[in-house]
């Protein structure tokens, strides 16, 4: 599934659910049903800086693709960067690296987190591009 098909299923899945606050609920029921990660991954290379939260994305290439994992303290955190951990993985880098995460203003989402939460969700997609980026460069 290209990442253009995941985005269309996406936001016809979020905007199904009428109110703004049952909308972040969603995200934050992704993140209590998300595996997360075990204590040996949560270390400083995968955390994520400028989040208020403990948090940490884990990523893998292979077979032409990446993959991510993420875990936090937080159950906002926690569901947002499991949406978009899996919103990203199995893509190929150059299609990450090409497609934001802007959808998810468009669906209600963005609009409701505080400022210092919105830049961790920024901060999560620029973590997911780099290395993407990384992947291409071969770094």
């Amino acid at each position: 599934m290209t990442l253009k098909e995941k985005q269309d299923t996406l936001v016809e899945e979020i905007t199904l659910i009428p109110d703004a606050y049952e909308r972040l609920g969603y995200i934050v029921d992704r993140g209590k049903k998300a595996e997360g990660l075990t204590e040996d991954l949560r270390i400083d290379s995968f955390k994520i800086e400028g989040c208020m939260s403990q948090l940490w994305v884990v990523p893998e290439f292979k077979d032409g693709r990446c993959l991510f994992r993420s875990e936090s303290d937080s159950a906002i955190v926690k569901g947002i960067a499991e949406l978009l951990c899996d919103f990203y993985s199995d893509a190929k880098p150059k299609e990450i690296i090409a497609t934001d995460a802007e959808f998810l203003g468009e669906v209600g989402i963005t609009q409701h987190l505080s400022p210092n939460r919105r830049n961790g969700l920024s901060r999560i997609v620029e973590s997911i591009q780099r290395f993407a980026q990384s992947c291409l460069t071969g770094s």
